[in-house]
């Protein structure tokens, strides 16, 4: 095996009938491979986890004899180290840049778009990311090379799976997502143009039975912190799942039996004070506090609110029915339905529909338009005793007596 030198890589000639690979016998692994056509280039041979492999340096003479030869050296002695400097070549290849790659224009809309202008950016975050990853793998690939039959196999592969209002919200979240992308000029058209939602949908009425709400309430028991209190809070306040799973220590005054909801918690941007009934103020002292530096209520690492909700939702819903069977109907349920379950179930007690709005810390209705800008009383003695009732309602179904109910409803 001749050393290259110089004058004998000039000198190589082609066979016209197929490629020649001439071999250096200075460093063992590189060639010089010349083409029929007369073209040249470097290349180094190896094996890795026992294949062949082949790695194109450079072409000759851009890439000269001495050159070809560091090259080589460093891919032998990456070689060497247990790695393939072939196929991380090919890696870097198809790998997007950090600019461009879905998963970091994603983060970078959920910091500079999302975040200032959504509370519910958490949920956003998860469409991009969980979801997405779970369906097509979305987060290591370039934005720009997703087309919109890569959006429908994405909601389609949701739809499949009977989620068919989780595939709208993720319609929205993509939606808003590329119309952001078009305006910062990563893309030129969005691949959501033209499509629409893939599921249609009407205004949910789904309310939760007095038996349906006493095996509801015993299989959150059953369930145990941290999603068990969580049920049993958005049972008696009534309040949005984001604010009571997001809950932190310092929102609460125990001892004045009082929650107040920042305003940057709060869905419409107004800070809500929340009585507490008795039987709340009950839960959250027996609540355990995980880690010693926490500020949430509901965690199971101490850094980051519960998040196992979807799943914790079907057990809760699966032990409620096998439970009492005869008393949960045929029709699901979700979280949500339990603050429209509150609101009825306060009406059905005589609670004024103006208190049951400001207890639910609604701005439409009785208290929107001109009304919403001059009235300004917060019914606060008034959403106490409809807490106290609610929750004295909920206290006699569990017991299987509700005659205190009228009791109360004569007394106040």
């Amino acid at each position: 095996m001749a050393v290259l030198t110089l004058k004998s890589v000039e000198a190589a000639r082609p066979d016209l009938s197929k490629r020649r690979e001439v071999p250096d016998g200075a460093l063992p692994g590189l060639y010089l491979v010349v083409q029929p056509s007369g073209g040249k280039s470097w290349a180094v041979r190896y094996r890795a986890d026992g294949k062949p492999r082949k790695l194109t340096l450079g072409p000759y003479p851009r890439m000269p004899l001495t050159e070809a030869r560091e090259a080589a050296r460093t891919a032998l002695r990456a070689v060497a180290e247990g790695r393939d400097p072939a196929g991380e070549k090919r890696a870097a290849k198809i790998e997007p840049a950090d600019t461009t790659r879905f998963g970091a224009v994603a983060a970078d809309y959920i910091e500079r778009y999302a975040k200032p202008r959504n509370r519910s950016w958490r949920e956003t975050e998860s469409f991009l990311t969980r979801t997405l990853n779970a369906t097509d793998r979305w987060q290591d690939r370039d934005v720009r090379s997703i087309s919109r039959k890569d959006v429908l196999n994405a909601l389609d592969a949701v739809v499949a799976r009977g989620a068919t209002i989780h595939a709208n919200r993720l319609f929205a979240a993509l939606r808003r997502f590329f119309a952001w992308t078009v305006e910062r000029g990563i893309l030129n058209a969005s691949p959501m143009a033209g499509l629409k939602p893939p599921s249609p949908e009407v205004s949910r009425d789904r309310v939760l039975t007095d038996r349906e709400l006493v095996a509801t309430w015993i299989a959150a028991e059953q369930i145990g912190y941290p999603f068990g209190p969580v049920v049993q809070l958005l049972i008696l306040t009534g309040q949005r799942r984001s604010e009571v799973l997001e809950a932190e220590w310092r929102e609460f005054d125990l001892d004045a039996a009082t929650w107040t909801i920042p305003r940057t918690r709060a869905k419409n941007d107004r800070a809500h004070v929340v009585p507490l009934a008795p039987h709340a103020v009950a839960i959250l002292r027996q609540l355990p506090r995980v880690g010693q530096r926490s500020h949430l209520l509901f965690t199971t690492t101490g850094a980051t609110p519960f998040s196992g909700v979807s799943k914790a939702t079907e057990r809760l819903q699966a032990l409620a029915a096998a439970s009492s069977p005869d008393a949960v109907e045929a029709a699901a349920w979700r979280l949500h339905d339990l603050r429209r379950t509150f609101a009825s179930g306060c009406a059905r007690l005589g609670v004024p529909v103006h208190v049951v709005e400001k207890a639910l810390n609604h701005v439409s209705g009785t208290h929107s338009g001109i009304v919403g800008v001059y009235q300004r009383h917060d019914y606060g003695d008034e959403r106490r005793r409809a807490m106290k009732l609610w929750a004295t309602h909920l206290d006699g179904l569990l017991s299987g007596d509700a005659r205190v109910v009228r009791l109360e409803r004569r007394a106040s």
